[in-house]
């Protein structure tokens, strides 16, 4: 195989970082109110919004939030939109590590943001915005080693959270995504909203399952990034029940990890009919990924290969956030194309 890609590793989708974490709980608490003219206490709890206090425990570390954030930060990019589709633009003073364009219907709102860093900002950087939150997607959002640690946040006397798809768990389900907006909801007082966003991507999901209902399983190769070997989403990922969902098999559902390398031997041996490209920054453009599976004469009598079938999804959509219910119908439309016409 010639050389073109390295397996893009950097985005941190080993979740052993995040789940590491360890942190003593965090308690605000507000003193608002003097003694009144009976001599009576005024209390404190009268300035509190419904619904809080709130305790939410996040990859070992329970915070309690007295009231909702009110300047957040999101580092990458589907925490970010799943703020914007709980119409939370006015908290956000900030965001960074934009992966590939933003839906269509948020692209307003994202943009009108201020963009901090287009990969993950420094410790200083994000200070400078004066966040009372920040909301990271991939484990890298709090890497130690760069001064981001949840611990120096929280000395500075900023809570954080952390994409439940890094908190260590076996494997990701659309239950996670649906219980992240619900949380989130929580967090920023809008739990109605969060309810209603988590009905209306489930609706999305199943009337794309739906669609595809009882239509044979068709076999899907995920390619993210790699030359000598291919990157490619295991069993644990939530790719996996996307495919799944759109009338699909991954391949490489025996894979025991979120993602993993494969020789391209596996690939030739277990023959899909499909290939699902996943598309984000920093690792080549679709066109060029498209181009290397075409030239490898070893591909040649793949069949997705032969017979030219990719699915490109961004990266974004096969994460912990809103996109994952529209990559159920892209993916759908690209295995089964014949039942949506």
């Amino acid at each position: 195989m010639s050389q073109l890609f390295t397996p893009a590793r950097t985005r941190g989708f080993l979740r052993a970082t995040a789940a590491a974490v360890a942190l003593s709980s965090v308690l605000l608490t507000t003193s608002c109110g003097a003694a009144d003219e009976s001599g009576g206490d005024a209390k404190a709890t009268a300035a509190v919004p419904a619904g809080f206090p709130v305790t939410v425990d996040n990859c070992g570390v329970r915070t309690t939030y007295d009231r909702p954030p009110s300047r957040v930060v999101t580092i990458h990019q589907h925490p970010a939109e799943l703020m914007l589709a709980l119409g939370l633009k006015d908290r956000m003073v900030g965001t960074a590590f934009p992966d590939s364009a933003v839906l269509p219907e948020l692209k307003e709102d994202y943009e009108a943001v201020p963009e901090l860093a287009r990969k993950e900002p420094s410790f200083e950087k994000i200070l400078d915005a004066e966040p009372d939150f920040v909301y990271g997607g991939y484990g890298s959002a709090f890497t130690e080693k760069e001064g981001r640690s949840r611990t120096a946040f929280a000395d500075a006397g900023i809570d954080t959270y952390l994409n439940r798809e890094y908190c260590g768990k076996k494997k990701v389900t659309m239950g996670d995504t649906y219980d992240e907006v619900r949380t989130i909801g929580r967090i920023f007082g809008v739990p109605d909203r969060a309810d209603k966003l988590v009905t209306d991507l489930k609706s999305r999901v199943g009337k794309a399952a739906g669609k595809v209902e009882g239509e044979p399983e068709v076999p899907v190769f995920v390619y993210d990034s790699g030359d000598k070997a291919a990157f490619t989403a295991g069993g644990k990922s939530l790719g996996t029940e996307l495919i799944r969902l759109a009338g699909g098999e991954n391949v490489f559902a025996d894979l025991d990890d979120v993602f993993g390398d494969v020789s391209w031997e596996q690939v030739i041996e277990r023959k899909p009919e499909v290939i699902a490209v996943y598309d984000y920054e920093g690792a080549g453009s679709v066109e060029q990924k498209k181009r290397f599976l075409l030239s490898q004469p070893a591909l040649a009598d793949v069949p997705a290969v032969r017979n030219r079938r990719f699915v490109v999804l961004p990266l974004t959509a096969t994460l912990v956030g809103i996109r994952s219910a529209y990559a159920v119908d892209d993916l759908a439309r690209g295995l089964h194309p014949e039942s949506f016409r």
